[in-house]
Formats: structure tokens, C-alpha cells, sequence
């Protein structure tokens, strides 16, 4: 395929807009995938992505077309009013007939032309996978913004709008859902005229669901989104922007190529990681993996690598060849900053190596975990893991399980904290446990969030409160149009990470919607707080928190772990302390057996006897008696 007929883009959009519908239609008019094989979200791979509705992993697509004949097209073309239409012009007034017949002439060579080759990558919408839509734009020229007609543009689109915007890509709008009973089109693509400062007839309307408008589109990629620049005949560079691991051809990597080509058989070096490997297999992905001879420049494909350690072919990282290799890397990607960080440990001692093998595969095809190997007092050897939100946590854990059979704990999640120690020297912790003693301590920094929260203007004074609630300060706030308030907050992560989502659902009515991006670490009031169970503290259930909230916290900790840990047949004593100052307390209660109830009558000793007997053994069972906390106790802690 000649490089000026290759079109390479995105779809992206808020959670639940219509991407992965849109990319079936797309799939489903191109031919790229039989009608009999349809299914809905084909491009969503795994399980997890069913059953949740979502999309977790990007994944690209190859597909052909050519722009649409225009005999399938003729009641656009009206010669009886003296209007004409065509596909190149949209609107052409006070034109004769003749003028017509050669647009219609001109059309017909374009229909006939070569077809085009699409590469769509379908990417997620959830704010805790923006680095697969990041490493995704880098891939591509050109970006479909989809915008929910019932809905209009929410916080998460702005956010992934400005990444398309400052690589530099092509954005075409386009208003989906509008065949949907409480669609708004005009109102939303106001919205988006506002936004971009674009006219009204660049915004496609359109149906992911009927089809409707779908053909438009994609004419409308083949004629804005510029074709891939590079040097064919130059020395290979090519980006991987996403790997996964097989067991029988080791590591396969998903690659733009930038520079030059790649033939089957040719022996490859990884730039960055100074490995070299040979390409066992190349090929497109349509959506299934399609062996080809050879990947020219301007193409987007997969190469089966063969190595057999995940660590020899990062994403980021640029392919070249060993026999004449380029001379300098690709610009690769930022690295990701994790925000939340909890401890995960296998309920069986013997299963710790079959999880680290598995967060290293893992860790192949999801390059925003990160891991490091953690000892806890109470739970044994595991690994301390960093992820970019709570969901993302919830996705890798059941990853973990489903896909490597384990059986894990997942401890209190918590974020990093800087310290500046009384020797000048700042450390960065991971967990409480890791911090050090107070005489040590100087100054503890927590990290601070940018959010960004889209709400109809009549929620605007239950969000301000919610915020500042959790110590946020309001910085901006304007409207998108009439009736919808774009605030701008800052706040600490700590507090915005475990329940603050969900709040804001409940307090807007489900319509508010949230993105966010780290500014920094900041220095605060910050005390560490222990949690005792029977007197023993519970390192793994130890928490970072501000001062003036340690009463409160401490509190609905103990208090939800009253709830949350069973019953014994000793009484169970859970408390939380700074230091050595108790600040919150409860007890649970042993289980009662009626020792008396076998007494038919009798002198009162008797009863007596046997209650300082059972007495006696609860004391004894207290001191050798052990507290089983169940596996999910340590994330429902954070949850109403």
C-alpha cells in the first residue's frame, strides 16, 4: 500500500460515549470482519472488558475503504432547485446542471481509486487508563472525537482532547447516540463549537448503534487526517506502543513505523533496552493477528519477536535493525507516575513466585503497574504495587486471579509522600510503614491533584462543598455553555482517591463527571496512624493522615473494622493510636455460650463455679488466640 493511501487514527471519548460501538460499525462497513462473526464490542479482547462494559487495553484495527461511489449518493445531488451536493463540497448553490454532471465525473475517479488502509486503535475511557490513550495519539495522525448526544462533553474528554491537541493530531467531532429518545445534537454540538471554534457543518451526526452517518466518517478520515510522513527508504525506526506476552513466541510488541521497513526474518536491536532479537513474524492486526511478509513505512502492525524475557522490549522503546541501525531512538513516552499504591500478598506462602512471574507478564501489556518486593510482619513476603487509580487496582487484581489462578490479599491502598528528613536529605515513601521516626522528620509533602469537574450549574454549590470538604480549593470556574459549569479544584490526592468519585456522583446525580492530572507534592500537616487489633499493631492497615482529621478517621476505621472482622470466642479489642495517644477505640464482642444452661436447680456457687470458669478460659484463649481478618477487608474499608 503506497504511503499517501495509509490513514492512521483514534477514537476518543468519555467512558461509555459509544467508542467501542462506533469501531464495530466501522469494522462491520469496511468488511474487515464478516457479518456472521459481528459481536458486540469485538474489539474488547478480554472477559473483564465484557462483563464491566468497558475498555481496559487499546487495540488497533486494519481496515479498507474507499471513498463512497457517488451513484450511492445521487439524492444528494439535486439539479431540479439549482443546488448541488457532493461528497468533496458539501453545499454548492446556484450551480448549472453541467457544473453537476462534473462533479459527478469528478467523483467517479475517486471512487475508483485505490482503496485506503484505515489503522484504528480503540482506546479506553476511563480516566485510570490515559496512558494507553497517550501512548495511543503518538501512534497516529488524526483523532475522532466522540461526544454522547444525551450527555455532551464531559471532563475526561477535555483532558484527552488536550493531549490530541498539543501531539498535533487531526480532530474530526462527531455528535454519536442521536438516535437515542432524549438526544440534544444542536445542544452538543454547540458545545463543541465552543470548545474548538469550528463551524457547524464540520461535526458529524451519527449513530454507532443503527449506522447512521458511519459511511461519513469515514470519508471524512480519508480527507482530513493527513497521511504518515517518514523516509521509506531510510533506516528502520519503529515506536512499540503496546506488548503482550505469549508462551510459545515470547514477546509480541504492536509497532508504528516511522522510518524505513521491516521484513520477516531480519535480525532486530531494541535501542533503549540493547537487546537483540529477530522478527520471527510480522504482520497487521485485522483485528486478528494477519501474517504478512513485510511493514513499510506509515504502518502500524505486530512483530513476534521471540524473546523470552519481558523486560528486553518495553514500551517506549525503538526498533531498529542490527544490520544497519538508525542512528538515534524515538522520543518514546513520559514515564507514568503511579498514584495510589497498595501491598498485594498470595493467601498461600508457596504461590509468592508464580505471582511475580505473573506481575511481570503483567506488567508487559499494562505499563503503568509497577511493583517492588514488600515483607509484612502480619502477611509475609508480597510485592508493594503502584497503580493509576482505584479501578485500575480493582482491574489487575482480577487479572491476577482469573488469568494466574492466585488467590490474593490486597492491603489498604495509600499514595507516596515525600519526607524531608532533619539531615536535609527527601526520601519518597511508598507505604506508612516506611516512614520514619518522628525526631527524623522535618517536613512530609502529600501529592496535589488538578481536577476538573463538568456538571449541570444547579450542582455547582454541592460539589464546591464536597471538595473543600476534602481539603480541595476552588480555582476557576466557567461555563461550557448555558447550563453546564466547567470547575477547576486543587486538592491532595489522599483525600481524593478512595470515596471521592462516587460522592461526586451522589451529590450531582450522576451527572457531574471528573478528570485530573498531578501538579506536585505539597507540604502538610501529616501524622501517621496505627491500627491496633488486641494490642497488636497491624502494619498493613497503618494510614498518612492530616492532623485535624486524625479523631474522624481514626474512628470510622475502627468502627468499619468492628463490622468488617467476624466474631471470635475472645473479645477483640480495635484501636487506633498516634504515637502512643489512643484517639478512637471499639470492642467486638465474643461469641456467648449459656455454661448454666445444663443447671436444673441448685445453690447459686454452682452457677458461679462454671461463669468464673468460662472466665478463666477466655482470658487464656485471648492471649494465644489469633484474629483471622478475611482477604477483602482491607478494600472495603474504603468503600460505604
Amino acid at each position: 500500500m503506497e504511503q499517501e493511501n495509509l490513514r492512521n487514527f483514534v477514537i476518543i471519548a468519555h467512558i461509555d460515549h459509544g467508542k467501542s460501538t462506533l469501531a464495530d460499525r466501522f469494522l462491520e462497513l469496511t468488511g474487515t470482519i464478516e457479518k456472521r462473526q459481528m459481536k458486540e464490542q469485538l474489539l474488547d479482547t478480554m472477559e473483564l472488558e465484557r462483563e464491566r462494559g468497558i475498555t481496559i487495553k487499546l487495540q488497533p484495527a486494519r481496515m479498507l475503504w474507499s471513498l463512497r461511489d457517488i451513484r450511492h449518493q445521487t439524492s444528494d445531488i439535486s439539479n431540479t432547485s439549482g443546488q448541488v451536493r457532493s461528497p468533496k463540497s458539501e453545499k454548492l448553490e446556484n450551480s448549472e446542471i453541467g457544473h453537476s454532471l462534473e462533479i459527478r465525473n469528478s467523483d467517479l475517479e475517486i471512487a475508483n481509486s485505490k482503496p485506503y488502509v484505515l489503522n484504528l486503535i480503540d482506546t479506553p475511557g476511563h480516566v485510570d487508563f490515559s496512558y494507553e490513550v497517550s501512548r495511543s495519539l503518538t501512534a497516529v495522525e488524526g483523532a475522532i472525537l466522540v461526544v454522547d448526544a444525551s450527555q455532551g462533553i464531559e471532563a475526561q474528554t477535555l483532558t484527552t482532547l488536550t493531549m490530541a491537541i498539543d501531539q498535533g493530531l487531526t480532530i474530526i467531532p462527531v455528535v454519536n447516540k442521536i438516535d437515542l429518545p432524549h438526544a440534544e445534537p444542536e445542544k452538543v454540538a454547540k458545545e463543541i463549537i465552543d470548545l474548538l471554534g469550528i463551524n457547524e457543518d464540520e461535526i458529524i451526526f451519527a449513530s454507532g448503534k443503527t449506522g447512521e452517518n458511519v459511511e461519513k466518517i469515514l470519508d471524512r478520515i480519508i480527507e482530513k487526517v493527513p497521511s504518515p510522513q517518514g523516509n521509506p527508504a531510510g533506516h528502520l525506526k519503529a515506536l512499540i506502543f503496546d506488548s503482550l506476552f505469549d508462551s510459545y513466541r515470547g514477546v509480541i510488541v504492536y509497532v508504528r513505523i516511522f522510518d524505513g521497513a521491516i521484513k520477516k526474518g531480519e535480525k532486530i536491536r531494541m535501542m533503549a533496552g540493547k537487546t537483540e532479537g529477530e522478527a520471527l513474524e510480522v504482520g497487521y492486526l485485522k483485528p486478528d493477528s494477519n501474517a504478512q511478509s513485510e511493514l513499510k513505512c506509515g504502518e502500524i502492525g505486530y512483530i513476534v519477536t521471540g524473546l523470552k524475557n519481558v523486560a528486553e522490549a518495553r514500551v517506549g522503546d525503538t526498533i531498529t535493525l542490527s544490520s544497519g541501525p538508525a542512528s538515534e531512538p524515538l522520543p518514546g513516552y513520559k514515564k507514568v507516575t503511579p498514584f495510589v499504591f497498595t501491598g498485594l500478598f498470595t493467601t498461600s506462602g508457596e504461590d509468592y513466585q508464580v505471582l511475580r512471574d505473573a506481575l511481570s507478564k503483567l506488567q508487559l501489556s499494562d505499563s503503568a503497574l509497577v511493583y517492588e518486593p514488600e515483607n509484612s510482619a502480619s502477611l509475609g513476603f508480597g510485592f508493594r504495587c503502584g497503580f493509576l487509580g482505584l479501578l485500575h487496582m480493582e482491574i489487575v487484581k482480577e487479572r491476577l486471579e482469573r488469568e494466574f489462578g492466585l488467590s490474593l490479599i490486597v492491603t489498604t491502598p495509600s499514595v507516596s509522600y515525600e519526607i524531608v528528613k532533619t539531615s536535609g536529605e527527601t526520601i519518597l515513601i511508598k507505604s506508612p510503614a516506611d516512614l520514619p521516626d518522628k525526631p527524623e522528620i522535618q517536613e512530609i509533602r502529600e501529592p496535589w491533584l488538578k481536577l476538573e469537574v463538568v456538571t449541570p450549574k444547579e450542582y455547582v454549590g454541592r460539589i464546591m462543598e464536597l471538595t473543600q470538604n476534602k481539603r480541595g480549593v476552588m480555582k476557576n470556574i466557567s461555563y461550557l455553555e448555558e447550563n453546564t459549569a466547567l470547575i477547576a479544584f486543587e486538592a491532595p490526592l489522599s483525600s481524593i482517591v478512595t470515596d471521592y468519585y462516587d460522592d461526586l456522583k451522589s451529590v450531582s446525580s450522576g451527572y457531574a463527571s471528573l478528570g485530573y492530572e498531578m501538579i506536585g507534592f505539597r507540604a502538610s500537616e501529616l501524622v501517621k496512624m496505627d491500627i491496633l487489633i488486641s494490642g497488636e499493631p497491624m502494619d498493613t492497615l497503618s494510614v498518612i493522615v492530616h492532623q485535624d482529621e486524625a479523631y474522624a478517621q481514626g474512628q470510622k476505621i475502627v468502627s468499619k473494622l468492628k463490622d468488617l472482622i467476624p466474631k471470635q470466642n475472645f473479645k477483640i479489642t480495635l484501636q487506633a493510636a498516634i504515637g502512643g495517644k489512643i484517639v478512637a477505640r471499639e470492642d467486638i464482642s465474643p461469641f456467648r455460650k449459656d455454661v448454666t444452661a445444663k443447671l436444673y436447680g441448685g445453690d447459686v456457687t454452682r452457677k458461679r463455679k462454671l461463669l468464673e470458669k468460662q472466665k478463666k478460659g477466655k482470658q487464656k484463649m485471648k492471649q494465644i488466640g489469633k484474629v483471622s481478618i478475611p482477604s477483602d477487608v482491607f478494600v472495603k474499608l474504603l468503600k460505604k
